[in-house]
């Protein structure tokens, strides 16, 4: 079962789930419902652990790169993940309605309510609480950006590496279990046909927006570049295919570099803004999460208020900051934010994940895509910066 992918894997555990919680009698998807209650409770004591690992290191990492070039990119790069996460929040305030009928919530109610409960639970309390992780966090990547912290820096990065691989030999290889008791308690309780439905719809606009993002951010570079923005594409297409089946940017930086180049971009930038975004570039991410917490929000019958949802989208582009390249590590570094900024209880949550790396694959590919019009936007400043401080000495 290793030997496949992640993504099958989900949409193998879906089919299951699905098809055995029509037919499995109570008592089963009760076992199914304690496993998922246990590995709740431990996936809520990793998640500020894994907030610490993350964000320390890759703050820390930030704030040692080389001057106005780290800055330049650092701040296109948020500005780019920032609209990206907008037009997530535009579409689903404008049009996710119309994709969830007013009779869904009638006929099901709360997906939660209906969940056949667990034969017991193991509590694991986290060492401390999120909003505690975030903010100890901040104060530990921005410290040892300021002091050159080198053995905070390396015993974090050997933290980073811990939890790293308890994400993947852990959580990642029971996820599809989990997963599959998710949608079978589901099943029965009725709730899972018609909320299937709504997600497939979902998954469409997803891909639908990753397009659109990628035309602006080409439309943009091939603007200041003064080039055709769909020829641009064009080139970045063998980027985009290889993220899209290895579902990791680290992994696709050596075809990525490759592509960049034949956009004409300086052989210094493209070395340097590549690598980089591949870490901090998360556009084609941001959507998904947008869309993927709009649209259960509004499963629960809860409105998407502005106020929550935008400080929501401004934290993902931090909090995602080297992110972990195991396929699904997006989703795990924004599990705090789910938690605390919007209230996700712990069905939810799995809910999030569940749908997320399902659509993980593509997200990438759109992070990849885009890091070519990040490098050529890059690009077209340097040169026209470099121009004006020749204008101005001569």
């Amino acid at each position: 079962m290793k030997k496949v992918g992640l993504f099958m894997r989900i949409l193998i555990a879906i089919a299951l789930g699905v098809g055995i919680g029509w037919i499995a009698p109570t008592w089963i998807i009760r076992i199914f419902s304690t496993f998922n209650e246990i590995f709740g409770n431990f996936l809520a004591f990793c998640i500020p652990l894994i907030i610490i690992a993350f964000i320390v290191p890759g703050i820390g990492e930030l704030g040692r790169g080389a001057g106005k070039l780290l800055g330049l990119t650092t701040f296109v790069v948020y500005l780019s993940t920032a609209l990206a996460g907008m037009l997530a929040l535009f579409v689903a305030k404008n049009g996710f309605q119309v994709l969830l009928p007013p009779t869904l919530l009638q006929a099901v109610g709360n997906p939660g309510d209906a969940l056949l409960p667990s034969y017991f639970s193991i509590e694991m309390p986290p060492v401390f609480n999120v909003m505690t992780a975030l903010l100890l966090a901040f104060l530990l990547g921005i410290g040892i950006a300021a002091t050159q912290a080198e053995q905070l820096m390396k015993a974090s990065s050997e933290f980073k590496a811990i939890i790293g691989k308890v994400i993947s030999s852990v959580i990642i290889p029971l996820l599809p279990i989990h997963i599959m008791g998710i949608f079978m308690n589901m099943t029965q309780a009725g709730a899972v046909a018609m909320i299937l439905q709504v997600f497939l719809k979902v998954f469409a606009v997803i891909l639908l927006m990753h397009l659109v993002m990628l035309i602006l951010q080409y439309s943009t570079a091939g603007l200041l570049n003064k080039k055709n923005p769909l020829r641009m594409m064009k080139v970045m297409i063998p980027a985009y295919m290889t993220a899209l089946g290895t579902q990791s940017s680290a992994a696709t930086i050596p075809i990525t570099l490759q592509q960049v180049k034949k956009l004409g971009t300086d052989e210094d930038i493209a070395d340097f803004t590549v690598p980089l975004c591949a870490t901090i570039h998360i556009t084609g991410s941001t959507i998904t999460l947008t869309s993927v917490a709009s649209i259960i929000l509004l499963l629960h019958g809860q409105p998407l208020s502005s106020a929550q949802m935008i400080p929501f989208i401004l934290m993902l582009g931090i909090t995602m900051i080297a992110a972990p390249s195991v396929p699904g590590g997006g989703v795990m570094a924004a599990l705090g934010l789910f938690q605390t900024m919007l209230g996700f209880d712990e069905a939810m949550i799995s809910l999030a994940i569940a749908l997320y790396i399902a659509q993980d694959s593509f997200g990438t590919a759109a992070n990849v895509t885009g890091d070519g019009a990040i490098a050529q936007i890059v690009h077209a400043i340097k040169h026209r910066t470099f121009q004006s401080a020749q204008l101005d000495k001569g």
